[in-house]
């Protein structure tokens, strides 16, 4: 028989900042929790005052996880020691994987107006924290969308009960990422890896996870089992993220992820003698 998840923990978000100032909540990455393997951060934000965000986040490093940005308003134009840039709007996403070290730079465009979005980091195991860095970025219109009586369900990663894939592939810890609206007393069950970790955030509305309570801006831990089922008890958005465990040591500093205090180390060196990724002044 199925086992259903159940929530272990709740969390509440931190406020907090980063980048020239932006502000955020943060939920993965705080005192009360400070990492769920194999996720090492996960930031919610949101402000109508351009004042919170549009300094942005200007040129810095990474080495040894993935990064991924999931907007659903505003603008965040994006670019990089690697070559890369783009213009990430509302309903797509980024998944960035930093790998041996890129030089990254994230933007709001707008000066007024709503931006909202969650940036989730995803360790890389250890065989791929120097691999090359690659992206995977998707507009609103490539993110497969299910619809059923009193749910709707965005599928950025993983397979959903339905069948329905995410567009984004070759991770290395298999993840689940759905973004799913239900309506007031709709119910919905997914399947869940059993060995993977999983959590879910409330973005707004009231929700009841096998009967335990889950208010918005609180993030669940999910326990152990297969699938787990969603009530709402009023008109709710939430996120719906899971991953397989890397279960390795993790020595980890700011914007560098990875095994060793010695390959850290090697990291801070690498950034601060120009080894680490070409400088993003070169990027025309």
């Amino acid at each position: 028989m199925p086992q259903p998840r159940r929530l272990t923990a709740r969390y509440p978000g931190l406020d907090t900042s980063d980048g020239a100032g932006v502000r955020l909540t943060r939920i993965i990455g705080q005192p009360q929790l400070d990492l769920l393997d194999p996720f090492l951060l996960f930031d919610a934000f949101r402000s109508a005052d351009p004042g919170d965000y549009l300094a942005g986040f200007p040129p810095h490093p990474h080495r040894g996880f993935e990064t991924v940005t999931y907007l659903l308003a505003g603008r965040m134009r994006h670019r990089d020691s690697a070559g890369h840039s783009g213009l990430l709007q509302a309903g797509g996403v980024q998944w960035m994987s930093a790998g041996r070290g890129v030089i990254h730079e994230e933007m709001p465009e707008q000066e007024q107006g709503l931006l909202h979005g969650f940036q989730l980091w995803v360790n890389l195991p250890a065989a791929q924290k120097m691999s090359a860095p690659h992206y995977q970025e998707l507009g609103a219109g490539q993110i497969p969308i299910e619809h059923h009586p009193g749910s709707e369900v965005r599928v950025i990663a993983g397979t959903t009960a339905h069948g329905s894939r995410g567009p984004i592939q070759g991770i290395a810890v298999d993840p689940l990422y759905l973004d799913i609206s239900l309506a007031a007393d709709a119910q919905l069950t997914e399947p869940l890896p059993p060995g993977h970790n999983g959590f879910i955030y409330l973005i707004e509305g009231a929700l009841e996870v096998a009967d335990s309570p889950l208010q918005a801006g609180e993030l669940g831990v999910l326990g152990a089992g297969d699938g787990v089922t969603l009530h709402a008890r009023q008109a709710s958005r939430l996120l719906l993220i899971a991953g397989r465990p890397l279960g390795e040591p993790i020595a980890r500093r700011g914007p560098f992820v990875m095994n060793t205090q010695a390959e850290l180390m090697e990291a801070f060196r690498d950034y601060t003698e120009g080894r680490l990724a070409p400088p993003l002044s070169t990027i025309e």
